[in-house]
């Protein structure tokens, strides 16, 4: 079914905080310590979803913040990416003890994001990765400086979002390449982004975060962020590009004059999360917002979405991002908001038959909402009520993926940046006794 644009679907707290935004509102259970619950192997946990009743299966644990997953065809198995640099594969349900791939140096605790295999996988075995590259002249200089290659390199570095492409074989990923650097150098790693998809034409989407590394100081700095409005810049984009890297040609800003040709959308402050619809071929999204003003959008070539010059959010401060936080002309609406935020990492359309009565449904992970939410839609198209899910595991969740088995994937962390392996990937299945 088809979403009209620019209708706005809320949840009740988020409708009084627009109503009212001089007003704190508290969500329970965010940020809190809340007790983790996991399964372990060969012991699934029996959970309540709504009406279904599932089993939470553990895949593999031991992963040192998962990122993405994607899922390889003929069952050749499962790749994750974990956050410190780290491209891990799972095969036959254990985890591969050596890393597929490794980020090159200098490194750090969150510099690998996305993973997508091209669509013509069988034949080429083109693996895609997105990852935070420092600029190799100020890498050199800090590792000179030091004596110690890398050990300053990062901290001294301008760094941006890179992807790589290179050839899975027997477990490695050879011919590794850098085919694409976005131009969003910043001398800190915040807001690099980096989810990818492949669409149905066969077009490479990846985004951009708003590297606005002045976000949480006490002068609401507005001078990197402002950028996201800047199309001669990649911060706070939606790029598409070609499988190796280049423009496709009907990109909505090929040949304006001062526009990054690689641009699809403008004003995204941190995409985390794409789903093309499967009905309506639509390019879906999510956005993490500051202190309030998460987005679920619909992305339309050439569109501006806002950031920072539209946002329900405020500042890490208390002020608000914008003196006109609803509506701007010429900038598009959100589909759905939240405020308090959820932190929204991933989305996915459920499209197979092992959760019937689910087929249709979209799934959005939250970090720190520590919850699934499930989206079902009308006989109009229109979102329903937002209905959580999974929140008794206690974790963050980074991904979710439809299998080729039509059960339901999830990649979890429980701390940020912990560097412990307490990182897992999740399948739910029904109990078939509730149906």
């Amino acid at each position: 079914m088809r979403l009209t644009r620019g209708t706005m679907i809320v949840t009740a707290v988020s409708a009084l905080a627009a109503a009212a935004p001089g007003l704190a509102l508290a969500q329970p259970g965010f940020g809190a310590a809340q007790e983790v619950r996991l399964p372990e192997p060969g012991s699934p946990l029996v959970l309540d979803a709504g009406r279904q009743q599932i089993s939470v299966v553990l895949v593999a644990g031991g992963l040192v913040g998962p990122w993405d997953i994607e899922f390889l065809p003929n069952d050749e198995g499962i790749l994750v990416t974990e956050s410190p640099g780290r491209l891990r594969l799972i095969r036959g349900g254990t985890l591969q003890p050596e890393p597929v791939w490794e980020v090159p140096p200098p490194g750090g605790r969150d510099v690998l994001h996305g993973v997508v295999a091209h669509p013509d996988f069988d034949e080429n075995r083109l693996v895609y990765v997105s990852y935070t590259k420092a600029d190799d002249s100020a890498a050199a200089a800090g590792a000179s400086a030091s004596g110690q290659p890398g050990a300053s390199g990062q901290r001294n570095a301008l760094l941006t979002l890179a992807i790589a492409r290179g050839r899975l074989e027997n477990g490695r990923l050879v011919d590794t390449e850098e085919i694409f650097a976005a131009d969003a150098w910043e001398t800190a790693s915040n807001a690099t982004a980096g989810r990818m998809i492949f669409g149905p034409d066969g077009s490479l989407y990846v985004s951009v975060g708003d590297r606005d590394r002045l976000c949480c100081g006490p002068n609401d700095d507005n001078s990197i962020r402002i950028k996201a409005q800047d199309l001669g810049s990649h911060i706070g984009k939606v790029l598409r590009l070609t499988d190796d890297g280049g423009v496709p040609d009907d990109n909505p800003f090929v040949g304006r004059a001062g526009a990054k040709s690689e641009i699809f959308t403008y004003g995204n402050r941190n995409a985390y999360g794409f789903a093309f619809h499967p009905e309506t071929g639509e390019l879906w999204s999510v956005e993490i917002g500051p202190n309030g003003g998460d987005e679920l959008n619909i992305l339309l070539p050439g569109r501006n979405y806002g950031w920072p010059l539209v946002s329900l959010g405020r500042n890490y401060s208390g002020t608000r991002v914008s003196d006109q936080p609803w509506y701007r002309p010429g900038m598009e609406m959100p589909v759905l908001h939240w405020t308090p935020v959820i932190s929204p990492s991933s989305l996915a359309f459920y499209t197979g038959d092992r959760f019937p009565r689910w087929k249709g449904n979209l799934f959005v992970t939250a970090l720190s909402g520590q919850r699934v939410v499930r989206l079902a839609f009308n006989e109009r198209g229109l979102l329903g009520r937002p209905s959580p899910m999974l929140t008794e595991l206690g974790v963050r969740f980074r991904d979710v993926e439809q299998g080729p088995d039509g059960y339901l994937y999830f990649a979890t962390e429980v701390r940020y940046g912990s560097g412990n392996p307490d990182g897992t990937v999740l399948r739910i299945e029904p109990v078939e006794s509730s149906e």
